[in-house]
């Protein structure tokens, strides 16, 4: 064997020596990375920084007390002549649904609309701090927080603490000395979960090595508690309120009807859904035609109300009514149920109610319908 020959297995003993070192070096930083995102000492994201636990404002949602809405598409029922469904899906008669404690550096008595309105929520999302070496430019850390904007369907959001003392959504040209992270807990459809959290803390890990700072995770236990509890009261709330025209005599031709839904006030959308404009850039009601984009003729329309989305203040309940009876007179129409039975005015003055009492609830559980918290949550 030449010295070639015994330099050149010398040389691959060292390299397969340097993986394997390697290797283990990674498995054990992995693991490290895992003990510290899930180990029980982390410092709790709802105690004080002296320790003793901050004060939460716990709204109860007696769901039980009046019969909430579940989702009602596209009609009315029947069983109780209100077309409300009284189940929530839930299983519990009664959830407490408690804000996180104060954003750090916001006054304990800013007004909670104005936090929800501008920065990453307290009640909706679970905040993750981060704590940086020293102050950090807008334009510096933005790429790396743009890698990480969601886990499964949850978004993600970034505040800092500007050099004037104020928590501002990050942007090119501002200073920050502290960070917040925040994911949200809940959609329409499903909570935050084990998995999406595990995600979260990997990723947002890597971020934060990247921008120069400290993550400080929350217990993954009380946050995945806070998850279900909020997507409970979303679930029990998604309400969606309609009602059907029947016509009278033949079809109507999609021609003529697509000109008598415009001059309604409808806009045409991509998916051939008509929405009525709420006059300030979201939608009040929509309408289907309940056929295909190509279909000739249609004996059938539904408007339908999405409830958690409209500020009692728009009525939208009342709206979408007020429109549908134009349309009868102008389309020759019944408003009728899904089983084809007249909607009386008796019938539309107790949903009317029943709406009503939905908005108390939501308003209770400081998640006002149309609100930008309940739109992010109904979204």
């Amino acid at each position: 064997m030449t010295d070639f020959q015994m330099s050149l297995i010398a040389a691959g003993g060292v390299f397969v020596v340097g993986v394997i070192t390697y290797n283990k070096w990674q498995e054990h930083k992995a693991r490290k990375t895992v003990e510290r995102a899930f180990a029980s000492d982390h410092d709790d994201v709802l105690m004080r920084p002296d320790g003793t636990p901050s004060e939460r404002s716990e709204p109860v949602l007696d769901i039980g007390s009046t019969p909430s809405m579940g989702p009602v598409e596209p009609g009315f029922g029947t069983g109780a002549a209100t077309g409300v469904s009284g189940d929530t899906g839930s299983g519990e008669a009664a959830e407490s649904l408690a804000p996180a404690a104060p954003l750090p550096g916001i006054a304990p008595d800013a007004a909670p609309a104005e936090v929800a309105e501008n920065l990453v929520d307290p009640l909706i999302d679970c905040m993750v701090p981060l704590a940086l070496e020293g102050a950090a430019r807008g334009d510096k850390i933005l790429p790396a927080l743009h890698k990480l904007r969601r886990v499964g369907n949850k978004p993600i959001h970034y505040i800092g603490l500007a050099v004037n003392g104020d928590w501002e959504p990050i942007v090119h040209g501002g200073v920050y000395t502290k960070l917040q992270a925040g994911v949200q807990m809940a959609t329409r459809t499903t909570a935050l979960n084990e998995l999406e959290y595990s995600e979260l803390v990997t990723r947002l890990r890597a971020v934060a090595d990247e921008i120069g700072a400290e993550p400080e995770v929350p217990d993954m236990i009380e946050v995945m508690s806070e998850a279900r509890t909020l997507h409970r009261f979303v679930a029990g709330h998604d309400a969606q309120l309609g009602v059907n025209l029947k016509s009278n005599g033949a079809p109507w031709a999609m021609s003529t009807l697509i000109g008598a839904l415009e001059n309604a006030g409808f806009d045409v959308r991509p998916d051939g859904r008509f929405a009525m404009p709420d006059g300030a850039g979201g939608v009040l009601f929509t309408l289907s035609t309940n056929v295909n984009m190509g279909a000739d003729s249609t004996d059938r329309l539904t408007l339908l109300l999405d409830v958690p989305c409209v500020a009692p203040s728009r009525d939208g309940f009342g709206a979408m009514v007020k429109c549908a009876k134009d349309l009868m007179l102008r389309l020759d129409a019944t408003m009728v149920d899904d089983f084809e039975q007249p909607l009386l005015d008796a019938t539309l003055d107790e949903i009317a109610g029943q709406v009503k009492d939905f908005y108390t609830e939501m308003e209770a559980a400081d998640i006002p319908a149309g609100s930008t918290r309940a739109l992010r949550l109904f979204s």
